[in-house]
C-alpha cells in the first residue's frame, strides 16, 4: 500500500503536477499566498514544500522577482543531458548484461507498437514507455532512483523534442538499434547507441534553445 503524503508533500506534488501539466512555466512567480489559496493548506506545509523545490533546483529565489520555477540556461541544459547520456547508456549496458529474454521481448514489442503509432501523442506515449522499461531492465535499484531524482528536472526543459518533425522516425530508428544490441547482448553497443540517442535529442534541444533567443 503507497505511503501516504504528508501536507508538505502534497504541496510539492501540486506544484510539481501544475509543471507537469504546463500550469506553472519555467519564470513564473511562486507566491504563498497563491498556494494557500489553491491548495487549502496553511503556511507551514507550503513552506516546507518550497523548501524542498528549492533544495532541487526546481525553484529559484531570483533577487529581483522573487520565488520562481526555475529558467534552464544553455549550461543547465547542457548538464541535464550529459547525466541523461551517463544514466540512458548505463541503463542499456546493464539491460544488455541482465534483462531476461522476455523483458527484451517486450521492449520489442514497443518499439513495434512506434512503428504503428499514429499520432504524436501516440509516439509520445510509446517513448515514454520505451524508457522506462529500458531502465527497469537494467535491474539496478541505484540507477533507478538517479533517474527518478532527475525527472523532475526534465519537467523544467518545457516541450518534448519528439514535436520536430522528423524526431518521431528518427527516434523509432535509434530505438531499434538499441534493441538489436540487447537482442545481441552487446552491452558495449548498447550502451554507445543509447548514448546516441540521448545526444541526438540534445542537438535538438539546443537548436530550439538558441533558435528562441535568436528570436529574442
Amino acid at each position: 500500500m503507497p505511503k501516504k503524503m504528508n501536507s508538505g508533500e502534497q504541496v510539492y506534488q501540486s506544484i510539481i503536477n501544475a509543471i507537469k501539466n504546463a500550469t506553472l512555466a519555467p519564470g513564473d512567480r511562486i507566491k504563498e499566498n497563491d498556494l494557500v489559496k489553491t491548495t487549502g493548506f496553511s503556511r507551514t506545509p507550503i513552506r516546507e514544500a518550497i523548501s524542498l523545490l528549492l533544495n532541487e533546483g526546481m525553484i529559484t529565489n531570483d533577487q529581483k522577482r522573487g520565488l520562481i520555477i526555475t529558467e534552464l540556461d544553455q549550461n543547465m541544459i547542457a548538464q541535464i543531458y550529459e547525466m541523461r547520456e551517463v544514466l540512458e547508456g548505463a541503463a542499456a549496458k546493464l539491460a544488455a548484461q541482465h534483462a531476461s529474454d522476455v523483458e527484451i521481448s517486450i521492449l520489442e514489442k514497443i518499439v513495434q507498437h512506434h512503428a504503428q503509432a499514429k499520432t504524436l501523442e501516440d509516439i509520445i506515449q510509446n517513448n515514454r514507455i520505451f524508457h522506462t522499461t529500458l531502465y527497469q531492465c537494467s535491474h539496478n535499484k541505484f540507477l533507478l532512483k538517479s533517474v527518478q531524482e532527475l525527472e523532475n528536472s526534465l519537467l523544467l526543459l518545457g516541450s518534448t523534442t519528439l514535436k520536430d518533425p522528423k524526431r518521431g522516425q528518427q527516434s523509432y530508428q535509434e530505438h531499434l538499434t538499441i534493441l538489436q544490441a540487447l537482442k545481441n547482448r552487446d552491452c558495449h553497443q548498447a550502451q554507445e547507441a543509447a548514448k546516441a540517442h540521448i545526444r541526438q535529442a540534445y542537438q535538438i534541444r539546443l537548436d530550439r534553445f538558441l533558435f528562441g533567443k535568436i528570436r529574442l
